[in-house]
């Protein structure tokens, strides 16, 4: 299936031929522009569309945030967006490309569509602004995102080798449970903290969580690693998986389901502190949030 991004890479593609031929990411000249330009949009809605929007839609809300949780209010709106807009591409190319459905293991690791590659190329813009916001926001966002940024980026640009670009798309779809974890934290800051709305918000994020990293995810990541296995066991392979290669996947992969069971377990403590703590305390607490604190 092809590349069904309108913009070609024009010059853009060629100027990274250098750099792509150091990298020995083959594939990346054909999709660079895809990864600038998501950069690019994401970084324009953090920055002025978010700030603009919230303050117009929501003034009585975002306006009396403190300057650290203004910070976070952006960048989960940026991530809901994306989620939202991955989570479709990704599903759409899943089930529509054709050539997905007839891969053997040897094609699962070393497979290219251009379909596959655009959508990596979009995840792998937003996984790069990510890194630089949490790099740059340590203390907003903590070590733990940095560290799923920095797992993500490199998941995405070892499959512009291509490399496992078939589980790359696979693995976006970790992003479903996405909005439902934003949502539930903006429903804090909309003073809904221990409301029938967010506890059924709070179920379905749990559910998705649940389904789509850790089932799914652990599920991709057996199938991914025995086909690895596969190629480094076949002497008569024509394309040979280097060690380095597939340890620093494996390594960026296994980090990101360690976090996604951390998280899981964070998440079911979150919940139960919404509902299970005394009323006195949760109204205290809703007030604190009001006030961006």
């Amino acid at each position: 299936m092809k590349d069904l991004y309108f913009v070609p890479p024009g010059l853009v593609g060629k100027l990274s031929q250098p750099l792509a031929e150091v990298l020995a990411l083959k594939t990346l000249p054909l999709h660079i522009h895809e990864i600038l330009h998501s950069f690019s949009i994401y970084h324009i809605i953090n920055t002025y569309l978010a700030p603009e929007l919230s303050t117009w839609l929501c003034p009585d809300v975002y306006s009396k945030l403190s300057e650290r949780t203004k910070l976070n209010w952006n960048v989960r709106v940026v991530s809901t967006i994306q989620a939202c807009f991955i989570n479709s591409a990704a599903l759409y190319v899943i089930f529509a490309d054709e050539e997905r459905w007839t891969m053997g293991w040897h094609e699962r690791v070393w497979g290219y569509t251009g379909a596959t590659g655009m959508v990596q190329g979009f995840a792998a813009g937003y996984f790069l602004w990510d890194l630089m916001i949490s790099s740059t926001q340590l203390d907003v966002h903590g070590l733990g995102s940095l560290m799923h940024a920095a797992s993500a980026l490199t998941v995405s640009m070892m499959g512009f080798r291509p490399f496992v670009n078939y589980y790359g798309l696979n693995f976006i779809l970790y992003e479903l449970s996405t909005p439902f974890l934003n949502i539930h934290w903006f429903m804090d800051k909309f003073g809904m903290t221990g409301s029938r709305l967010q506890l059924v918000n709070g179920i379905l994020l749990l559910i998705s969580f649940a389904g789509c990293r850790l089932v799914w995810g652990t599920y991709q990541s057996v199938g991914m690693y025995k086909d690895v296995w596969a190629a480094i066991q076949t002497p008569a392979a024509d394309l040979p998986v280097p060690a380095w290669l597939a340890v620093a996947y494996l390594v960026a992969n296994s980090v990101l389901n360690i976090l996604n069971f951390y998280w899981f377990g964070r998440m079911i403590q979150t919940l139960r502190s919404r509902f299970d703590e005394p009323k006195d305390a949760r109204e205290e607490r809703k007030e604190r949030e009001k006030k961006g604190q």
